[in-house]
């Protein structure tokens, strides 16, 4: 059974009695799947994307056709599922709790407890990705994202390398996308740029608990580490 089907039983059976909005929804996914931390994991991890993409929607104030596809492209839902989907994004839409007592809720359930967690810079990293999809990060999104990182225990220099990742390259500076400082022997920077690409290969995404369909999100960070390497050897081979 996919994690969509899992997901979509599980979002069919709560949504009629979660009268408290996503804060039920959090609570259900703790119980209902206590005895299986890796599914509670996976579940866990997409219902935070979708209602957290829901919560920036409104705080936006608007939703693009580019950000509905750019969702897409994270969440391949089957047809079966659609309309679950969206009955889990229009309760966290509706939902009158503000999304940082969400998001506090979320990390408690799907955090390491420590900071710079990677799930939770996975979930930032969907939102970055959605919300950079019209072309470019409106001010309210910049503070939606920039809030859900302080919320996550995302340190302000990790956060500018997540941020980094999602700027034009040309712009961006690209010993911050691999978070190495300027200067530091080229073999240190092969070293960390091996590293990264190791963290984030799919099987390690799906081994901390990224479901397996929601793998566009690791393609894309490896993309920007790849463009960001390739920009300093190709600097350093003008030196």
């Amino acid at each position: 059974m996919s994690i969509w089907d899992r997901l979509g039983d599980f979002i069919a059976r709560v949504s009629s009695s979660a009268s408290s909005g996503v804060a039920d929804v959090v609570e259900a996914v703790r119980t209902v799947f206590s005895g299986d931390p890796d599914l509670r994991r996976r579940v866990a991890f997409s219902v935070a994307m979708i209602a957290l993409s829901a919560k920036m929607a409104k705080a936006d104030g608007i939703v693009t056709q580019d950000e509905v596809r750019a969702f897409q492209e994270i969440f391949e839902v089957p047809p079966s599922e659609t309309r679950n989907v969206a009955r889990l994004y229009d309760i966290a839409q509706q939902d009158v709790a503000g999304f940082e007592i969400y998001a506090q809720r979320m990390a408690q359930l799907c955090g390491s407890g420590h900071a710079n967690c990677m799930m939770l810079e996975d979930i930032l990293d969907g939102l970055f990705h959605i919300a950079k999809a019209d072309g470019l990060i409106h001010e309210r999104e910049g503070q939606f994202l920039h809030r859900i990182a302080e919320i996550f225990r995302i340190d302000e220099a990790h956060y500018e390398v997540i941020l980094s990742r999602h700027v034009n390259l040309g712009a961006a500076d690209p010993y911050v996308v691999l978070g190495i400082e300027r200067g530091k022997p080229f073999e240190e920077i092969r070293k960390r740029y091996r590293k990264l690409i190791s963290d984030n290969h799919p099987d390690r995404l799906i081994a901390r608990g990224l479901p397996q369909e929601f793998i566009k999100i690791a393609t894309t960070r490896v993309a920007a580490i790849n463009a960001a390497y390739e920009m300093i050897e190709r600097g350093l081979r003008h030196v």
